[in-house]
């Protein structure tokens, strides 16, 4: 994975089923991205880690998320991204498709988070 997405970023925004998801900024939410891992932690408590893998580079980019231990074990979950700086956003595709756009919609199986980089590795 590229070395510009390593780092931990805090979540700033959410978005599911097209409405905006403020429960979780309250649980100060982070994703920490090594060379190849990923962990998840809310409130400062691990909740998701796995590996993940590049994809595309071409807009949008791709990755996919392989959970080893939480909720997600066993799952692989694609997504696309943008990074922009210090703002990193994500569209995760809970059901095991690829988005196609950075946007959820009523019954849409996507989660959009919008991250800000809090440290570099």
């Amino acid at each position: 994975m590229s070395h510009a997405l390593q780092g931990i970023w805090e979540m700033i925004r959410a978005e599911s089923a097209g409405e905006p998801s403020s429960d979780l900024l309250a649980l100060r939410v982070e994703l920490h991205l090594d060379a190849e891992t990923y962990h998840v932690h809310f409130a400062g408590e691990l909740a998701d880690q796995g590996t993940y893998s590049r994809g595309d580079s071409e807009p949008p980019a791709t990755f996919i998320l392989l959970g080893a231990k939480g909720p997600n074990a066993g799952r692989a979950i694609p997504c696309i991204y943008q990074l922009a700086g210090n703002r990193l956003r994500v569209c995760y595709g809970l059901d095991g498709t690829t988005p196609t756009a950075f946007a959820t919609t009523a019954g849409s199986p996507h989660y959009l988070a919008t991250y800000r980089r809090k440290t570099l590795p």
